[in-house]
């Protein structure tokens, strides 16, 4: 037989080849690219530069317009896939959606991968943000007992207004820091003023060498209110989850209450008073409608940087360790063909709306205390709106034209009575008009509200004087007939005056 004619030998059959999804590095901006982020991200400091644009009606040349054009050509050209960008701040993978913004960091969180997150300004410097911790669902306050917990407070806020009606900021953060106390601590830590101040340095050194010293501090501050914890404070609910399998670790849960307090003070001192200026000019419809409209779009996290420790892998893109991902949700909405935002619905719930990216806190996922935070907030705006009705001051806006960036410090926003309050016949001279305070470059019509306020209130003293002159009280002796006439003269004097003054007003407002 032949070689040729030889049967040829049996073989295996050929096992198929494992084969591993093919992985790829993220993409990398030209040059040019890189030189127009940089600019957008360093003009981010420079707010007066969108004053000419916006005079001439063209929002694409504002900082905000040129880095959503730029961010939209980047999808455009990388398929809309993540970008690695380089910066005068640093080289970021920046996501060029917000699905896969949430993606890519919850996948990276899912593969530890991920080192602590912190802040980064508008100038590029990079903060502290509160380190997340996770809240036990049930034991967040129940909305139905937060009410009762609140109005003291917010009681205390209103009665701060100045004569003008308007909010000093000051008095504001002060008693919004005491209600997120005594919401989150106990009615004990309402007064406790260093516990913020403690906790306010700890969260700003978050990340640094310090850090460990002004957390031993501010656990050292939290001890008193969790060894006697408020049952009705979220402090208090916290520690009672453990019924029934012993009771709660006061050390293991100071870190939890640390943070939720850290996201409520900051939700009622800065977001509340945001979503006050808009429902003052009616771009919101209620609340919790405005509460969600504010955390949207003007998020306390605005920008944050999230380290990559380890290699982790999302969809086919390979990320590596020393990369850092840059969240800006600001810059991204709008980019899936949101237009110009209608005033918000009634129905809206920032509690409900602050799942996945929380814009209150760092987490590269979902945050309880964000939820609760906004619950807060809410029920803070909806306690203010049903006593008094707001009224936005500065800066200038409206609803059909609502800025990009809103700087609660900037907001001036005065608080109007309802309903009247009865004269008791006390003297009530801080008893506010809640008529706006005017600025420079109002009409003369503005200046002439404030002196019609001013002379009301005027009018108002010297009837409350002269009230209190008739008490008779005065008669016993000599001593309290001079104080009566003294009363009385004063009372003449604040009447002539409030005369003076609304002559004054009517010749301005006509």
């Amino acid at each position: 037989m032949s070689t040729a004619d030889a049967p040829r030998p049996a073989t295996a059959p050929r096992r198929p080849a494992t084969r591993r999804p093919a992985t790829r590095r993220p993409a990398t901006a030209w040059p040019l690219e890189n030189a127009v982020f940089s600019a957008a991200m360093a003009a981010q400091r420079l707010p007066w530069v969108d004053a000419p644009a916006r005079a001439l009606g063209l929002d694409l040349l504002t900082r905000d317009g040129v880095t959503r054009a730029l961010l939209g050509f980047l999808r455009r050209t990388r398929s809309g896939r993540p970008v690695q960008l380089r910066t005068p701040f640093g080289p970021f993978l920046l996501p060029l959606a917000a699905a896969d913004a949430a993606g890519l960091l919850a996948a990276a969180d899912e593969a530890g991968a991920l080192a602590p997150a912190v802040g980064l300004t508008a100038g590029g410097q990079r903060y502290g943000l509160s380190p997340h911790v996770p809240l036990p669902r049930d034991a967040a306050v129940p909305a139905a007992g937060l009410g009762a917990l609140l109005a003291e407070d917010v009681d205390r806020v209103i009665a701060a207004r100045r004569g003008d009606g308007t909010l000093d900021r000051a008095d504001w953060r002060r008693g919004m820091l005491r209600l997120s106390r005594r919401v989150v601590a106990g009615a004990a830590a309402a007064r406790d003023t260093l516990l913020s101040e403690v906790l306010a340095a700890a969260t700003a050194a978050a990340g640094t060498r310090s850090y460990e010293g002004r957390a031993e501090a501010l656990r050292r501050r939290l001890a008193p209110h969790l060894a006697d914890p408020d049952p009705a404070s979220l402090t208090g609910r916290l520690l009672a989850a453990g019924t029934g399998r012993g009771a709660a670790d006061p050390d293991a849960a100071a870190p939890a209450v640390a943070h939720a307090l850290a996201l409520v003070s900051e939700a009622c001192a800065d977001t509340a008073l945001q979503a006050l200026g808009l429902i003052a000019v009616g771009a919101a419809a209620s609340p919790e409608a405005a509460v969600a409209e504010a955390l949207r779009r003007w998020p306390p996290v605005a920008a944050a940087v999230y380290p990559v420790r380890s290699d982790f892998v999302w969809q086919d893109l390979a990320v590596e360790a020393g990369t850092e991902i840059l969240r800006v949700p600001g810059w991204l909405r709008g980019l899936d063909g949101e237009g110009p935002s209608d005033p918000a619905p009634a129905g809206a719930s920032a509690a409900e709306g602050a799942r996945g990216m929380p814009p209150l806190c760092g987490a590269p996922t979902g945050c309880a205390a964000t939820r609760f935070a906004a619950l807060v907030a809410e029920h803070v705006v909806r306690a203010l709106t049903e006593a008094v009705r707001p009224l936005l001051i500065a800066p200038g806006f409206t609803a059909d034209r609502l800025p990009d960036a809103l700087d609660p410090r900037t907001l001036v926003v005065a608080l109007e009575d309802i309903a009247a309050r009865p004269d008791d016949g006390r003297v009530s001279v801080t008893l506010p008009t809640a008529v706006p305070v005017s600025a420079f470059g109002y009409a003369p019509a503005a200046y002439g509200a404030l002196a019609h306020a001013s002379a009301d209130r005027l009018e108002r003293h010297a009837q409350s004087l002269a009230a209190c002159a008739a008490n008779s009280g005065w008669n016993a002796d000599e001593e309290g007939e001079r104080y009566r006439t003294a009363l009385l003269d004063h009372a003449e004097r604040c009447a002539t005056a409030a005369d003076g003054v609304r002559r004054a007003a009517k010749r301005l407002t006509d």
